[in-house]
């Protein structure tokens, strides 16, 4: 039948510690809602046949198992997902049917604690196993049961057996017999007579696991965990057997699988983990189609290897399960969502799915059984790694005698050690060092007391001291070795829970002596502890990010999203840094925050991301790698660097060199430059500072913004107007000159270098460049752009008002192609200046625009004439009208009315005269009014430079700076509260003494 179910949902610790919020909700058992944070209205619903809830209403038992904390609580445990599924699992095993348990999903959403569980609470594997041996006890004696067990690694389309110690080159062989199909050559498929032995099986092989992880070339989040269990039952009497094969398939981190660990990238990841799980899901929607009676042609197993190892196990007379584990969290969302699409992919198929989701919100991070073995063992151990093959006919020979354990056990009380640290919180603590009395080295010499695999580890790297009642470690040479966060060169002192990471990312905790240990939670040192110590002690933090909205308090989800990807990227950068270094490539990479301290032309933050700054030591070359292109190039970095560690050539074509890119342009710096001076018809002169990724200072720009004539006359002070409204409707024209750029630290780094610099204003299509300018540290620029409105709208005047033209810095590199900008896209007018603010004009007349700019100088050149004209009439008309009044004055003689009328007209030319000098007057004092405003804006912009200074400040990493800075913050804000302060008292002692002269003139006039 049909059924697809869907999971519990839990809040990892970590997102919720650093302000995650939970954004999946169930109403049911059937139905999964995820919100999107961006936009909480907007919500996506999926129908599934179950889903399980453990984000909340859960406690403990005495047995330490999660249970629900009331009868009103919807909370799912382990033993609810056991009775669903594990029951079916074991039912279609005795039935004859081959079975497969498939767990998918984001790297550490919780696949490993529902496939094998935590602590008391037991997971679906050893469940089943448990329960498979319970019931074989109960069941006929007259019938025979054999059970097998095998567990094998997928890593790069290589084949890992976990329960053999050699390790083969290429990995094993995946061949196909006719009767068998696709089997793995060479694999050890051990007898188990209780479930006792599949336990230690698997812990044996959780140990090879996880010393091949702490190699780095097989991290567990990236490969694929099969577990097979092969049943057979033989009925004697009836001549009949039934076999099925029980398959435990932990897939790789679902991340893998989109599309963006290699976007923009001219290499393609090379890993081939994402094919394998998109092409599981392609047999599997193939399989459904036919099951549904439509026509497939080709059911697609010999694509990958895991779909051929799965073919009987998903094909023919099988039943499948698949677990989608999710995470809930905000800064998840698009991994969440993309993995409730993959499950419901299979809504209509005959696929059985389950969502399951990561820890419970207050349970403590995970830390699996602990298999522990000696060292005093490792020749028992490599007895066992070469003799599998008789283990397969003797299988008590795997046990480990209790002797054994009861020596470990002493140890454990009586020296300190060493426990490992995983990614995976199932690898956690399967390996252990004890530091026994006097001195021991750790490295990769099988000749030390303490043996590490692991990039960055030397032949001896450290030395433990266990004298006196204290433990010490001393790294040797240059070997790195971090101490709670904390590179250390010399002698350090080991405190009980101090935290080791050796070479790039072999992370350890430190367990001091019995009297130093007390009743500690063990498993909050986890490996996300150690990532966020190691960020802490290099200065990073939610807070420097600025993770907190100033608005409301809370945190942001997108910066904590940032702050999570760069906690991720420290150990890939360290280790990929390590790799470059052993295969000699040159390279060093740091993590940068695209955007930290950068904001748009209105002055709000930019998206914040995380980037990969790479420089090439000897040629000083730099490339900026986004977050998934580094992790794709990191991919194929470590394939090239397992061919060097297994002897093949690890010389490959330049074009195919994961550590080697074509010479690109840099993005340097950005300044901003506000326009609200253009909105008056004001010059600006400025040198404003170009402000890196990390908010420091990258270079200085000089830069003139000036308002102007058609023809490029600047304009006077009598052109400023005191409100942007008399701009509205009317043509304004205004030039951009860049003149130089000042102290460029991108040049003084090398000489070889150039820059280039480039904008874009208001609705501008295409950014403006300037022109390269090479080998100069201050490069003089010099370059005039004229820009035309002919109609200002009131939205580019308010554009002018409230935004920054931005203008970003570029670093060139010899051999990079120099940026550019085609012209043929942008309008001009007749003159060839650039016109912006042409929302209103409508493209299809855009070849028009020459001749209608023509059409309109023509018309304002005659309505000029016209006006010149008009002026000479009406000075004419008033001579000859005074000229008509004294020649009918001398006629009249001196009759009364004449009189009269000759006094009138004297008094004309006066009145005209007191009009005109209180006309003059008035255009005198706007004069006035219009300097006043210009000078009290040009001071408001040097205010606003010094508190875009203050924003942009960083208070220093050292205590003993603090206080100079903390003094120069505080002068700063004097002083620019001073000149604010200074600003709006002249201007209103200026507008005082014209309003003051003003009426003065009126009473005068009166």
């Amino acid at each position: 039948s049909a059924r697809c179910n869907q999971g519990r949902v839990s809040v990892p610790c970590r997102e919720k510690n650093s302000g995650s919020k939970c954004v999946i909700s169930m109403h049911s058992r059937t139905t999964t809602i995820i919100q999107d944070p961006k936009n909480p209205g907007h919500t996506k619903t999926f129908t599934f046949d179950l889903a399980y809830w453990s984000h909340s209403g859960f406690q403990k038992d005495k047995d330490g198992v999660f249970i629900s904390a009331d009868r009103g609580s919807k909370f799912a445990g382990q033993k609810e997902v056991f009775h669903d599924l594990g029951r079916g699992i074991l039912d279609s095993a005795w039935q004859g049917y081959n079975t497969t348990l498939l767990a998918y999903g984001q790297t550490g959403s919780g696949k490993s604690y529902s496939m094998i569980g935590f602590g008391a609470n037991k997971g679906i594997i050893p469940n089943v196993c448990e329960e498979l041996f319970q019931a074989i006890e109960n069941r006929d004696k007259n019938q025979e049961y054999q059970v097998t067990f095998s567990m094998l690694e997928i890593y790069n389309e290589q084949v890992r057996d976990l329960l053999s110690r050699i390790k083969k080159p290429g990995g094993l062989k995946v061949r196909e017999d006719q009767q068998l199909g696709f089997y793995v050559d060479g694999l050890q498929s051990v007898p188990c007579e209780n479930y006792a032995q599949i336990e230690r099986l698997m812990e044996q092989g959780a140990k090879i696991r996880t010393t091949a992880s702490t190699n780095m070339n097989a991290s567990s989040s990236r490969s694929h965990m099969v577990i097979t269990i092969q049943f057979k039952q033989v009925f004697p009497d009836r001549g009949l057997t039934k076999q099925s094969s029980i398959n435990l398939v932990d897939l790789a981190g679902s991340e893998r699988q989109k599309s963006s660990g290699s976007e923009g990238d001219r290499l393609r990841e090379g890993s081939r983990v994402n094919l394998s799980l998109t092409n599981l899901g392609n047999v599997i929607s193939a399989l459904a189609d036919a099951a549904m009676g439509k026509k497939v042609l080709h059911v697609p197993y010999r694509d990958s290897v895991l779909t051929k190892l799965l073919q009987s196990a998903l094909g023919g007379n099988s039943r499948t399960t698949l677990i989608a584990a999710i995470s809930p969290a905000d800064i998840c969302y698009e991994e969440t969502l993309s993995t409730l699409r993959y499950a419901e992919r299979y809504d209509y198929e005959y696929l059985l799915s389950i969502v399951v989701l990561k820890r419970a919100m207050s349970q403590p991070h995970f830390a699996i059984s602990i298999f522990w073995v000696m060292r005093s063992l490792e020749d028992w151990e490599q007895w066992i790694g070469r003799n599998f093959a008789l283990c397969a006919v003797l299988p008590r020979l795997v046990r480990i005698p209790s002797l054994f354990l009861l020596q470990e056990q002493q140890m454990i009380k009586t020296f300190p050690h060493l426990l490992n640290v995983n990614e995976d919180p199932q690898l956690t603590g399967v390996l252990k060092h004890f530091i026994q009395a006097g001195s021991c080295d750790a490295g990769k010499a099988a000749s030390n007391a303490i043996t590490l695999q692991g990039l960055g580890i030397s032949e001896k790297h450290a030395s433990f001291t266990n004298s006196g009642g204290k433990v010490t470690v001393t790294p040797y040479g240059k070997c790195k070795v971090i101490v709670n966060g904390v590179p250390i060169t010399t002698k350090t002192k080991l405190q009980h829970l101090d935290r080791i990471i050796l070479g790039s990312n072999s992370a350890y905790l430190y367990i001091g002596f019995p009297s130093e240990r007390g009743s500690e939670d063990l498993s909050r040192f986890d490996y996300d502890f150690f990532q966020l110590e190691r960020a802490a002690a290099e200065g990073v933090s939610t807070d420097k990010l600025g993770a907190v909205n100033s608005g409301d308090g809370k945190a942001d989800p997108s910066v904590l999203a940032v702050f999570q990807d760069y906690v991720k990227l420290m150990p890939l950068v360290a280790e990929a840094n390590q790799m470059s270094e052993e295969l000699k490539k040159g390279l060093n990479m740091e993590l940068k925050v695209k955007n930290l301290a950068s904001s748009d032309s209105r002055g709000c933050d930019l998206q914040k991301e995380v980037t990969v700054k790479v420089t090439h030591q000897r040629t000083h070359q730099v490339w900026i790698w986004s977050k998934a292109k580094f992790i794709n190039r990191k991919f194929l970095m470590e394939e090239l660097y397992q061919r060097f560690l297994d002897g093949e050539d690890s010389q490959v074509a330049q074009e195919d060199d994961p550590f080697w890119d074509p010479v690109e342009v840099v993005h340097l710096g950005s300044a901003h430059i506000w326009l609200q001076s253009l909105a008056y018809c004001m010059k600006f002169e400025e040198q404003v500072e170009f402000l890196n990724c990390d908010g420091l200072e990258e270079a200085v720009l000089h830069i003139h913004i000036k308002p102007c004539s058609p023809t490029g006359q600047a304009r006077g002070e009598e052109d400023v107007v005191t409100d942007p409204v008399d701009l509205l409707g009317k043509r304004m024209d205004f030039q951009i000159r860049l003149v130089q750029c000042l102290g460029t630290k991108w040049l003084k780094e090398d000489a070889e270098r150039g820059v280039q610099m480039g904008y874009r204003i208001y609705d501008l299509p295409n950014t403006l460049y300037t022109k390269p300018v090479w080998k100069i540290v201050n490069p003089q620029i010099d370059e005039t752009v004229q820009f035309t409105t002919l109609n200002a709208s009131q939205e580019f005047l308010n554009y002018l008002q409230t935004n920054a033209l931005i203008v970003d810095l570029w670093g060139l590199q010899e051999g990079c192609a120099e940026l550019s900008c085609s012209r043929l896209d942008l309008m001009v007018t007749g003159e060839g200046h650039i016109l912006v603010d042409t929302k209103k004009i409508s493209t299809s007349t855009s070849n028009q625009i020459p001749e209608l700019y023509l059409k309109l100088l023509k018309l304002e050149q005659e309505t000029e004439l016209l006006r010149n004209i008009n002026r000479v009439l009406r000075e004419e008309n008033v001579l000859l009208k005074e000229s008509i009044e004294r020649t009918s004055s001398s006629q009249q003689g001196e009759r009364p009315t004449g009189a009269s009328i000759t006094r009138m007209t004297a008094q004309g030319p006066l009145a005209r005269d007191i009009n005109q000098i209180c006309t003059t007057q008035q255009v005198s004092y706007d004069r006035e009014f219009a300097r006043a405003l210009k000078v009290f804006y040009q001071s408001i912009n040097v205010a606003r430079g010094q508190f875009l200074k203050l924003r942009h400040y960083k208070p220093p990493e050292d205590d003993q700076m603090l206080r100079p800075f903390v003094h120069q913050q505080s002068q700063m804000l004097k002083d620019f509260g001073d000149l604010l302060e200074s600003s709006l008292w002249k201007l209103k002692n200026d507008v005082a003494l014209i309003v003051k002269q003003k009426k003065e003139c009126l009473l005068h006039a009166e």
